[in-house]
């Protein structure tokens, strides 16, 4: 074999080397990116993790079974701002929801909110109930989930008290819910941040689903991301 073919040879196969090394590269930069995004869109599935350090992440809750509004269905009537447009001066988000006045009913969208507020945070601080109502509106102004509330409350493996698009049945008579669907409006609204404005994925204390996001804070029961 000539030298000039011994040398094309060689030159040949070196190419071959590099454009293979780059291309592995890529993949797994690709790889680790859509794995931290595919495990935040699976966050209610907390049945499928281990208990770890209380370091990492996603969405639980109890199962389900009551049908809310389609992600499309237009509200029924715009929902009323909360009184922090000056007829209140609301020093606290605890003074905020006093002076909220609990609707006779709520749109669809809002619907969603406040369930979702109901079984996640049901029992937890008001700043509680608020960090999760601000991640589902979140998402939705987000791009990258569904752009309702409904959407994001429905999207299949966020939620475990979801089943398909239905959720269980709410008690409205007692206090659980006149502060989940109060905070609904106070998020819905931006009257009060969040003090993990930004999150968009949270998880219970108890679990650590290993997701490579940045942590943010712990607040009540849950820990929340970016």
């Amino acid at each position: 074999m000539s030298t000039k073919v011994r040398l094309a040879s060689g030159i040949a196969v070196a190419a071959m080397l590099v454009s293979t090394l780059v291309s592995a590269n890529g993949s797994g930069a690709l790889a680790q990116t859509s794995g931290a995004q595919t495990s935040g869109a699976q966050a209610g599935n907390s049945q499928s993790y281990q208990v770890r350090a209380e370091s990492q992440v996603t969405f639980v809750t109890v199962p389900v079974v009551q049908p809310l509004a389609a992600e499309t269905a237009p509200d029924a009537a715009p929902p009323t701002a909360p009184l922090n447009d000056g007829s209140s001066n609301a020093g606290s988000l605890h003074s905020l929801v006093a002076d909220t006045p609990l609707p006779d009913s709520l749109s669809g969208e809002l619907a969603c909110l406040a369930g979702a507020i109901y079984f996640e945070a049901k029992g937890e601080s008001l700043a509680g109930q608020l960090a999760v109502g601000k991640v589902i509106i979140a998402r939705a102004k987000s791009g990258r989930f569904p752009t309702s509330y409904c959407g994001v409350v429905y999207q299949p493996s966020q939620f475990s008290f979801v089943r398909g698009r239905s959720m269980p049945n709410i008690n409205k008579t007692g206090r659980a819910w006149a502060e989940a669907a109060k905070i609904a409006h106070i998020a819905h609204f931006d009257a009060w941040d969040s003090p993990v404005e930004g999150a968009l994925f949270f998880h219970a204390a108890r679990v650590s689903p290993g997701w490579r996001l940045t942590r943010m804070a712990r607040v009540d029961n849950h820990v929340f991301y970016r």
